[in-house]
């Protein structure tokens, strides 16, 4: 086989036998430090606090080589986007009259209507808006 691929046993043996080079020890070091504190930080951490760490921990190195090792063993960071604030607490003006006085049980159709609206979270798109609306003689 080492003749159909033009290779030299010596060439074969060396390879097998190679011991890992001291920078390929460092960089194996490296991505497991850069996993646990990854992990650590719920995988919220990206390359510059994860920098920051090793930095603090005593490791010299460049942000843009943890950023790589990330990038090498697939982790990134996950954005946690800050909250929303979707409704508002209004004051009633004195425009505003209480028409249905509680009573839900309306005598014919379509003389009073009940609706509310509520915000969901969806990942792709952000907030979006259901509402819905109730005939309170029928209840649909």
């Amino acid at each position: 086989m080492l003749e159909k691929l033009e290779l030299s046993k010596s060439g074969y043996y060396d390879y097998v036998n190679r011991k890992p080079s001291n920078q390929k020890k460092r960089k194996q070091e490296l991505s497991e430090k850069i996993k646990s504190i990854h992990e650590e930080s719920h995988e919220i951490y990206g390359a510059p606090k994860i920098t920051a760490k090793l930095i603090q921990s005593g490791i010299k190195v460049s942000e843009k080589y943890v950023g790589n090792i990330m990038r090498e063993i697939g982790i990134k960071a996950h954005y946690i986007k800050p909250y929303t604030m979707t409704t508002k607490d209004c004051d009633f003006s004195p425009k505003l009259r209480n028409i249905l006085k509680r009573n839900f049980n309306p005598e014919r159709p379509n003389s009073a209507w009940c609706t509310d609206i509520t915000y969901i979270w969806i990942q792709e798109d952000g907030f979006v808006y259901l509402t819905s609306i109730m005939d309170l003689y029928s209840r649909k």
